[in-house]
């Protein structure tokens, strides 16, 4: 198609749409609850990629208020493109998690920082090991709310970055388009039996806080998660996918 796996791709690149959606188990492995809409109306849906969506999905069900996660793909131009399509990089989809969640229970701010926490947002088309379009960062916003807490967080993580002697963000962050969920067997992988511990993530270690959220949107998006949660128990260097498959409890 005269371009890699690593640029983006118009419609014309891009493998022909397949008329027949993924079929998907609608309950979650974890949590018991549908993984497809119709949602409760007190949830909420945000969308993110961190790279391979195995460990990126395990790090969002474990944290309380998740009502159910799913693995997709999104931001390309292949409808309903399966794993081996967007895997030959002719698709421009990247691996994402879905994750429905309670804001009473959980804010998008604390969604937030596990997404820019549990992965080095830095490296472009790619996360350690994997290198392609499909596994590049970013965030999918499903309303305005959520779009500018998304940047303000970029915006304060930067910082810190750079004063730890990392380089640009380079997530994207638009809006969510149509989120295509993936094959069954992926769906939950880690917590099946016989997974693959695999996970290429590439936590900083740099702690993004909460100072961030501006001022006339903090009550409302106010964390949850209490602050001696992430240095504990958050992502941190070397694996993001260790530790029991439950949902913490607080």
């Amino acid at each position: 198609m005269g371009a890699s796996k690593s640029s983006p791709l118009t419609k014309e690149q891009c493998l022909p749409d397949v008329a027949t959606p993924i079929q998907v188990t609608n309950k979650h492995f974890i949590t018991g609850n549908p993984i497809q809409p119709p949602f409760p109306e007190n949830t909420k849906v945000a969308i993110f990629g961190t790279g391979c969506f195995w460990g990126t999905e395990k790090g969002f069900w474990r944290l309380p208020g998740v009502y159910s996660t799913a693995v997709g793909y999104c931001g390309g131009h292949t409808v309903n493109a399966s794993y081996e399509m967007v895997c030959s990089g002719r698709t421009y989809h990247n691996e994402v998690v879905q994750v429905v969640y309670e804001p009473e229970k959980i804010s998008y701010a604390d969604l937030l920082r596990m997404f820019w926490q549990q992965h080095d947002p830095t490296q472009g088309m790619g996360q350690g090991n994997d290198r392609g379009t499909q596994y590049r960062s970013g965030v999918y916003y499903t309303d305005e709310e959520q779009k500018k807490l998304a940047l303000a967080s970029k915006e304060s993580y930067q910082e810190l970055l750079m004063r730890n002697n990392f380089g640009a963000i380079t997530t994207e962050i638009i809006p969510a388009p149509t989120f295509y969920y993936a094959e069954d067997y992926h769906q939950q992988y880690l917590a099946k039996p016989g997974a693959r511990p695999y996970c290429s993530a590439q936590p900083t270690a740099v702690q993004l806080g909460y100072d961030w959220i501006p001022g006339d949107m903090a009550a409302k998006h106010s964390p949850k998660i209490p602050e001696d949660f992430w240095p504990s128990k958050g992502p941190m260097p070397g694996c993001t996918i260790s530790g029991p498959n439950s949902q913490f409890v607080f």
